[in-house]
């Protein structure tokens, strides 16, 4: 992160050039912010934030989202586990919806399958049913489509791609869109429960492909753990915690989910300010195991993955304490990492020495 130049190598020689992502998201951005609906936009302006939020009511607000597995589906075919990656499709989508400070209410998912199996399918019901109820939202409805010509599997035809999307709703004077961030907030990391589901890709090359791992390995890094289960770990669902640290007298200015591009997510909150990392969560050791069988440098580990802090939470410096009764019930080891700062549009780790601006960002929403 201190020289972004060689941020996305590993990345890009595991096949994921994020530069030219960022200016392919740009492109099909352009064009769809000039729609005409024949009438006056709904849209509640918040620029690169985690979840678009529509006025449908005097004061109310219906907060929606949208996001899938990503390539952690490849572990679950290769595993023939297909029972824990519902979580992940729910987890990725609701916490999301969260960051704008939306009450999460329900989701709908897309399932596509190279062959239809209704044991394969059943067991992917088991981990959205799982991952809806640690949320507290329902799934009314979705679509499963079979595409045998599109999705190939690995191995085929165990084939599947699981997108979602949510939906809450917000009152409009209470969205968290990170104006409020000033310097001496305090940053509070919630810990993550591994990888989740960003930098799989990378993830997989390094472990699998250089490091010449199987998925069954147990090294003695992961303590007991295979290499398969360390992957195939579901995203955790801070839903429930927010919730009740909205609900609380501790006033909130941010909230960040941690997903591809780690820490230099909390730049899409606020604006004229930067952020420094004193006090990093813990890393599982999952991560070490990543850098050490694929030599990918520090830089880009903190550039592509979480590192171990799922999700961000800033608040006013002397409520960090208040805060942090609230969060600590619900995610042991939640802590201040850190602080808001006037350096704008910079993430400085201030203990590795390393620092990061918003040109390193993985992703652009509308």
């Amino acid at each position: 992160m201190s020289d972004n130049r060689g941020v996305s190598d590993a990345y890009a020689a595991a096949g994921v050039d994020t530069s030219e992502a960022d200016r392919g998201v740009v492109a099909l951005v352009n064009v769809l912010r000039g729609i005409d609906a024949g009438r006056r936009s709904l849209a509640v302006p918040l620029p690169g934030h985690y979840a678009s939020v529509l006025r449908v009511a005097p004061g109310l607000g219906i907060a929606l989202t949208t996001d899938s597995v990503g390539s952690k589906v490849i572990v679950a075919e290769q595993l023939g586990r297909f029972d824990t990656i519902g979580i992940d499709c729910v987890a990725m989508n609701v916490n999301d919806l969260i960051c704008v400070g939306a009450e999460p209410l329900a989701l709908l998912d897309y399932v596509a399958v190279e062959q239809i199996d209704a044991t394969r399918l059943e067991q992917l019901g088991f981990g959205l049913r799982a991952g809806a109820e640690l949320a507290g939202i329902e799934i009314p409805g979705g679509e499963v489509c079979q595409l045998p010509e599109v999705i190939r599997g690995h191995p085929s035809p165990y084939g599947f791609d699981l997108v979602g999307s949510a939906f809450g709703t917000v009152a409009l004077e209470r969205i968290v869109d990170g104006r409020r961030c000033r310097p001496g907030d305090a940053v509070i990391g919630l810990p993550a429960s591994g990888v989740h589901s960003n930098g799989l890709t990378l993830a997989r090359r390094a472990l699998l492909g250089d490091g010449g791992l199987e998925l069954d390995a147990a090294p003695p890094e992961l303590d007991g753990q295979s290499v398969g289960e360390a992957l195939l770990e579901p995203t955790t669902i801070y839903v429930r915690a927010i919730l009740e640290l909205l609900a609380d007298k501790v006033s909130v200015h941010g909230l960040a989910h941690i997903t591809g591009g780690g820490v230099l997510n909390l730049l899409r909150i606020g604006s004229g300010i930067g952020y420094e990392i004193s006090a990093p969560l813990p890393s599982p050791a999952v991560f070490g195991l990543v850098a050490a069988r694929g030599a990918v440098s520090m830089a880009e580990m903190w550039g592509v993955f979480n590192m171990g802090c799922g999700f961000c939470v800033i608040v006013p410096g002397e409520q960090a304490a208040a805060a942090l009764d609230v969060l600590g019930p619900r995610h042991p080891g939640a802590a201040v990492i850190g602080r808001v700062s006037d350096r704008a549009g910079t993430v400085a780790l201030t203990s590795l020495g390393l620092e990061g601006d918003v040109s390193g960002l993985r992703e652009v929403r509308h």
